[in-house]
């Protein structure tokens, strides 16, 4: 069987109908410059308000991040809350987890609200302790959450993780209750397309080259033809390689994320591995993530080298998925594998997002993970804070260094790889 190398979401979702027809040209109130969650969000909003929206996207709508993800929508930052609360205190570091946990929630608004067939599923997500110290992190962890700033939190000991992941590769777990999980192809369509039935006009194939300010706003060039326009959003996640994105190049580093899809599985197979069908995350730096689609493939992803996403990389790194998913379960060794795909994730140097305005460019990106909630939450919060609402915006204030000798291409990353890999053998 000849293996894809199109994101499986990519590959299963409906074509996107509401497309913009004709030349880039005329003036609108917003231009919005990436067709990501984002960006479609954002422009949703903003047609619903009244605005009028052009959205720029280089290539298909949710052909980047957005369709090349593992479909979890998760409560909860990426980073531990405790040390999120050391470095800027309770108040704060709760600001930040209740915006994941907000997050989700809107997706599923958006979902219900516009009818959008993408498996939305309230799950669960499964911090999977990859040693036995690892889980008394998770203990702390979760002792913590449930004090302070999360109740929807439960640990699984050691003991009991068979009822949980038929493996023994782990050590105990902790469970956020109320993640999500959806086909994100699906979604980015339903969200383009109500976007559309909103008033927005979204072309395609239509990657921006240029932008200049005039009096009261910007005039952006595309092959297409130019816009004018009052307000500009970018929502390009990793900063494209024109020139008008060069502060953006520096403070986003754009790290390969590699997954795997395999054939349909045997449902007793299933319940036996994942009765529970949740999202599933380990402990390890460089880690996995992994759940079951809606037709029973098996996605299993992670940083399985260091390295840029292109077809050459892609396939050398599903290799590697395909070992490792057997190592956890040993089950699934020989199973087919349908869909080998890679992915760009957007980090910033602290894995928190930014969003506010830069020389009167609006901005929000570098989601480090997280993105398939936090991006859509981000595109509405953007939306208000363009429309006057400042305090819509939960990352106001945070500062936004670039990152030392980093112009645009990562040449550093086999060695974040080389130091991620001897924390994992030392913690």
């Amino acid at each position: 069987m000849t293996v894809s190398t199109l994101s499986y979401w990519l590959a299963s979702a409906p074509a996107f109908t509401g497309g913009a027809r004709g030349a880039v040209e005329g003036k609108v109130d917003v231009a919005i410059i990436g067709g990501g969650f984002t960006g479609l969000s954002a422009a949703l909003a903003l047609a619903r308000q009244g605005a009028s929206v052009m959205l720029l996207e280089q290539g298909r709508v949710a052909g980047e991040a957005s369709g090349r993800n593992g479909g979890q929508c998760n409560n909860g930052t990426a980073h531990d809350y405790g040390a999120l609360s050391a470095r800027f205190g309770k108040d704060i570091a709760k600001a930040y987890y209740r915006a994941h946990c907000d997050a989700v929630d809107l997706v599923e608004r958006i979902v219900l609200e516009e009818g959008i067939d993408c498996a939305f599923r309230r799950c669960g997500r499964v911090k999977l302790a990859a040693k036995p110290q690892h889980y008394e992190k998770l203990v702390r962890a979760h002792d913590l959450l449930a004090a302070e700033v999360d109740e929807n939190v439960r640990l699984v000991p050691p003991e009991r993780m068979a009822e949980e992941v038929g493996s023994d590769a782990f050590h105990g777990a902790l469970i956020q209750t109320t993640s999500a999980q959806l086909h994100p192809g699906r979604f980015a369509i339903g969200l383009a397309e109500a976007a559309a039935r909103a008033g927005a006009r979204i072309f395609e194939q239509a990657e921006v080259s240029g932008m200049a300010r005039l009096p009261g706003g910007w005039r952006v060039t595309t092959p297409k033809g130019k816009v004018t326009a009052s307000q500009i959003l970018v929502a390009t996640g990793g900063a494209p390689a024109a020139a008008p994105f060069g502060f953006f190049r520096r403070r986003i580093v754009s790290v390969g994320s590699f997954v795997i899809a395999t054939e349909p599985l045997d449902a007793a197979l299933i319940a036996r591995l994942l009765p529970h069908r949740r999202n599933y995350v380990t402990s390890k730096n460089i880690g996995n993530y992994f759940r079951l689609t809606a037709d029973d493939r098996l996605i299993f992803g992670g940083r399985a080298r260091f390295a840029i996403s292109d077809p050459r990389s892609d396939m050398k790194s599903g290799r590697i998925l395909i070992q490792t998913m057997g190592d956890i379960f040993p089950a699934l060794k020989g199973v087919g594998v349908d869909h080998v795909w890679g992915g760009m994730v957007d980090l910033t140097a602290d894995r928190l997002p930014r969003a506010g305005e830069q020389d009167g460019i609006f901005y929000s990106m570098g989601y480090s993970g997280h993105g398939v909630q936090m991006a859509t939450y981000m595109g509405q919060a953007m939306a208000r804070v363009m429309s006057g609402d400042t305090g819509a915006n939960p990352w106001a204030g945070l500062d936004w260094p670039s990152v030392p000798g980093h112009f645009g291409k990562p040449w550093f990353l086999p060695f974040v790889g080389l130091w991620y890999k001897w924390q994992d053998m030392i913690h």
